[in-house]
């Protein structure tokens, strides 16, 4: 592509772009003439991204307000969308920005750009960015996610995979099986061991929601607010580990030493207690969280697991 994106196939009949940090793998099923529109119409909306993205980068790095300015790009304006939802309610998010939503927007824009050249010829197709994935599913499809959740394990490393049917070599502690009926668009997942840097404390949170900016922003927050004040827990400013970061000099977690057991059930609290409140407003589907082997679960129950 002449930005400079690149497309490969991989294993499974997938779909694999990437461009910069942007790292997509995507699959579908359905009729061969209807797979191949969606995975060009992928590749085609993919290769301007993230310039688009450049472009605006100083308004999405600003903290959100409802007041913003709207953003033009298409993926900027999904994410601008998904963070003003936050903004008001029983729980406004205190602090967040656009970019807390990128990676779910980039894979609900890919997956609708799929969806629209394909028509209703998908019975199940997904994006998945980095462990952030947006899918489609007809009404005999299903969705299966594995659950990694072990301390020494990156949740994204093992969401890469994303499909069904394929050999997974991480400890899966949980699975999620999604249908139609589920009302789930979108899966995310946050963490102070993720790829993005997190003031909190949690292993790992997921959430399901509707699409997955909003999943995306949903987990960054509840992440967050998985946390609790301890010497165990050493923190530094975000400009000091990524001089770009989003975060400026706001304290984010580099490490988690031994917590006590009431240490962790006060973080965990402190983050069900968020995520009763988005799952009650109806920003978000469900919530499982976890840290130092304990966690939770909140929100409708969408399947097996």
């Amino acid at each position: 592509m002449a930005s400079g994106a690149t497309a490969a196939w991989i294993a499974g009949q997938r779909l694999h772009l990437q461009h910069g940090p942007i790292d997509l793998i995507i699959g579908a099923d359905g009729a061969a003439d209807k797979v191949g529109a969606a995975f060009a119409a992928a590749a085609n909306c993919f290769a301007e991204l993230l310039p688009q993205l450049v472009a605006e980068l100083p308004h999405l790095r600003q903290p959100a307000r409802q007041d913003m300015p709207v953003l033009k790009g298409p993926v900027a304006a999904r994410m601008q969308a998904a963070v003003n939802r936050f903004l008001s309610g029983p729980a406004p998010a205190p602090f967040v920005t656009a970019m807390a939503a990128v990676a779910g927007a980039v894979a609900d824009h890919v997956l609708a750009a799929m969806s629209t050249a394909a028509g209703p010829g998908l019975p199940r197709a997904y994006v998945n960015n980095g462990g952030d994935i947006a899918l489609t599913l007809g009404p005999d499809a299903c969705f299966e996610i594995g659950v990694a959740d072990d301390r020494d394990v990156r949740f994204s490393d093992f969401m890469q995979s994303g499909h069904v049917g394929q050999p997974v070599a991480l400890p899966v502690h949980g699975q999620i099986r999604l249908t139609r009926a589920s009302g789930v668009g979108g899966v995310a997942t946050s963490g102070w061991r993720g790829r993005s840097l997190s003031c909190g404390i949690a292993d790992s949170v997921t959430v399901l929601a509707a699409n997955a900016a909003t999943a995306d922003v949903a987990a960054t927050l509840i992440a967050n607010a998985v946390t609790v004040e301890s010497d165990q827990v050493k923190r530094a400013p975000a400009s000091e580990i990524d001089p770009d970061s989003d975060l400026g000099d706001r304290l984010v977690t580099v490490d988690v030493g031994h917590l006590s057991d009431d240490e962790v059930g006060a973080a965990l609290t402190h983050g069900q207690r968020l995520a009763d409140s988005l799952c009650a407003s109806g920003h978000i589907v469900a919530v499982y969280g976890r840290l130092g082997g304990r966690g939770f679960v909140v929100g409708q129950q969408p399947g097996d697991g």
